[in-house]
């Protein structure tokens, strides 16, 4: 009972001083520490509840452990925008970007219904009747599948997850055999016994085909494995009613597959493709032994590549390599670009996977076995020939370049625009020149960077620098490396910096107008200030020709040259954290306006109890012992 009368009092005592403060007694830095206190208890306590309260039931599915134990490996290459995972059915959070492979000869979605692709015009528009891809099928019970498609090794990985196995798989359109398409497959038993899955194995729905099996020798013995050979023909749209060749090479393979018993089952498929140029319909038997012949040379080539050696698998591994290396060659030359929060906005990764689709859509004739000396001299040429290129816009403004590629038709359409849109802007030495050409002219458009008599010139305007850009690599000629950065200082004005990655003479630079003295450029950065010129010029011109500088700013003529002003800070602020208001949230500041918005009236609260009460009560509540 007393604690119960002490408890009492002692809940009426603070019930009484909660209402003397509320009365007027409490200070102006008291309000704000109290509401200061309840704004940080608001937007704390929330984020700390879902964290410890929040239930995850996908967590405890062991499939969904099984396919985060696959995908992690790749994380880190998803942020840094070089890959990109893709869920089937996709999340919500990923970019629905459709698994790809190809090498400029054949190309192919990932997933088990896509029917292969041929060159038709300026992208893998034919369809082939044929469907490829190889897998463990879905009927074997209840199961999880991603996609993880590399960007500089051009290797797509696809992961299968059912309850007692799962299945791994690279598969990739060789680019030194241009005829090859590859598939390795490695399904991992964890299951203490031996068992039989259904396998997912090529199909196709040609009409009429032909096909017969033929038998290649080893290379490191006398025995013979069976291959399929299939050919059919493509009626063409045209009208000379037209058709294309097309002959398939590959493995007989069985059905079902027997797993080892907690053990790892290897599988590692060859298929060769060859197909022959638009011909009459009444050739079809004239041409067909003929291209059946180079298929199957083909796939003995590559065969023998695999094969070569004592160690089958350290051939193998070099064959991948191969492979990877043409790859890692391409992306040398690149394009970064800081990344935006601004609505509708393109980043990296929507610029890693566009580039990505149209170079799989390009052969890399320099680096084929298949050919000749003479040609790839010529492609040397064509490289180290880029007048005219890029002659308009900068592409990253240009909205039907950067369209969904949701779909092989939607991606195979993305691809023609680009491919389009570079021949005629004055690129078609360097599309002739195969991947390496095409790369260097997508990342010439990115910046309307532009090759023009003797020297090369960057024609961006400079409203648009409001992010960080990297030229990486851009070839002048075919000993020089040129890296240019465009960096937004922490006034939001823009600087440029040039470096050479390497260089075979001495390269000068100029900012607009030329009206400075020629920079001597080196392996260190040299800066440049942005300036805007009065009629719109290029910003920065680079050449080997130092009269040639030097002489250029008689040739331009304009009115006026200054720096160009700071971009908006609410421009630049858009970019960074999404909205215009700066570093943080919206609901950050609706709430110091609430919070403004409530002191302020109850400021006008107490001034009108100041004058408007009796001044007898006021001295009865300040003089009452």
């Amino acid at each position: 009972m007393f604690r119960s009368a002490k408890s009492k009092f002692d809940l009426g005592e603070l019930t009484r001083k909660i209402k003397r403060t509320v009365d007027g007694s409490i200070s102006y830095r008291k309000l704000f520490i109290l509401l200061l206190c309840l704004a940080v208890f608001f937007y704390i306590v929330p984020p700390v509840f879902r964290y410890l309260f929040s239930s995850k039931p996908q967590a405890k599915d062991p499939l969904v452990r099984c396919m985060d134990d696959r995908l992690t490996p790749f994380f880190i290459q998803n942020l840094e925008y070089n890959a990109n995972i893709r869920h089937v059915p996709f999340l919500p959070e990923e970019n629905n970007f459709i698994p790809y492979i190809g090498n400029g000869y054949f190309g192919v979605e990932v997933s088990n219904d896509a029917s292969l692709r041929i060159k038709s015009g300026r992208s893998m528009q034919l369809p082939v009747p044929l469907y490829p891809i190889i897998s463990l099928s879905p009927t074997n019970g209840l199961f999880r599948e991603s996609t993880v498609v590399e960007y500089q090794s051009g290797i797509v990985h696809r992961f299968q997850c059912f309850q007692d196995y799962f299945g791994s798989y690279k598969y990739y359109a060789h680019r030194t055999f241009p005829e090859i398409l590859v598939q390795e497959i490695q399904i991992t038993n964890t299951r203490n016994q031996i068992f039989d899955v259904d396998m997912v194995l090529p199909r196709s729905s040609f009409q009429s085909p032909v096909s017969r099996v033929v038998s290649i020798k080893s290379a490191r013995d006398s025995s013979a494995t069976e291959y399929d050979v299939m050919s059919a023909s493509i009626p063409l749209k045209d009208k000379n009613n037209n058709i294309i060749v097309v002959s398939i090479v590959h493995k007989k393979i069985s059905p079902q597959l027997t797993l080892k018993k907690r053990g790892v089952t290897k599988l590692d498929l060859l298929m060769a493709i060859h197909y022959t140029n638009p011909i009459p319909s009444n050739k079809f038997a004239d041409v067909r032994d003929e291209n059946e012949k180079l298929a199957i040379a083909s796939m003995t080539m590559a065969s023998q590549k695999v094969e070569a050696g004592a160690d089958s698998l350290v051939a193998y591994n070099e064959f991948r390599k191969q492979h990877i290396r043409v790859w890692n060659d391409l992306w040398a030359t690149g394009f970064s670009i800081s990344t935006s929060k601004a609505e509708n906005s393109i980043n990296g990764d929507r610029i890693n996977a566009t580039i990505y689709a149209v170079l799989s859509q390009v052969r890399s004739y320099e680096l084929e076995e298949i050919v000749s000396q003479q040609r790839k001299q010529d492609i040397a040429k064509a490289l180290s020939y880029a007048e005219g290129c890029y002659d308009s816009y900068h592409t990253l403004q240009a909205e039907n370049l950067w369209l969904r590629m949701d779909s092989i038709e939607n991606l195979n359409s993305l691809v023609s625009s680009w491919m389009l849109t570079l021949e005629k802007q004055g690129c078609h030495n360097l599309i002739r020149a195969g991947a390496s050409g095409v790369i260097q002219a997508m990342v010439l458009s990115f910046g309307s960077l532009r090759f023009s008599n003797q020297h090369l010139e960057f024609n961006i305007h400079p409203k648009f620098l409001h992010r960080d850009f990297n030229f990486r690599r851009l070839n002048y000629g075919n000993k020089t490396h040129v890296n240019v950065t465009v960096t937004v200082t922490e006034d939001n004005k823009a600087v440029i910096n040039i470096a050479l990655d390497r260089s075979d003479r001495s390269y000068y630079a100029c900012d607009a107008g030329c009206l400075d003295e020629p920079v001597l450029l080196g392996q260190s950065r040299k800066q440049f200030p942005v300036k805007l010129t009065e009629p719109i010029t290029a910003i920065l011109y680079i050449t080997a020709d130092k009269q040639h500088m030097e002489e250029l700013h008689k040739a331009i003529h304009v009115k006026e040259v200054a720096e160009a002003p700071a971009h908006e800070h609410h421009v630049i602020a858009l970019h960074k954290h999404g909205h215009h208001l700066g570093g943080l949230p919206t609901l950050f500041w609706v709430s110091i306006c609430a919070i403004i918005v409530v002191f302020h009236i109850f400021l006008c609260k107490l001034i009108i109890k100041e004058y408007c009460e009796p001044s007898d009560k006021l001295r009865y509540r300040y003089n009452k012992p």
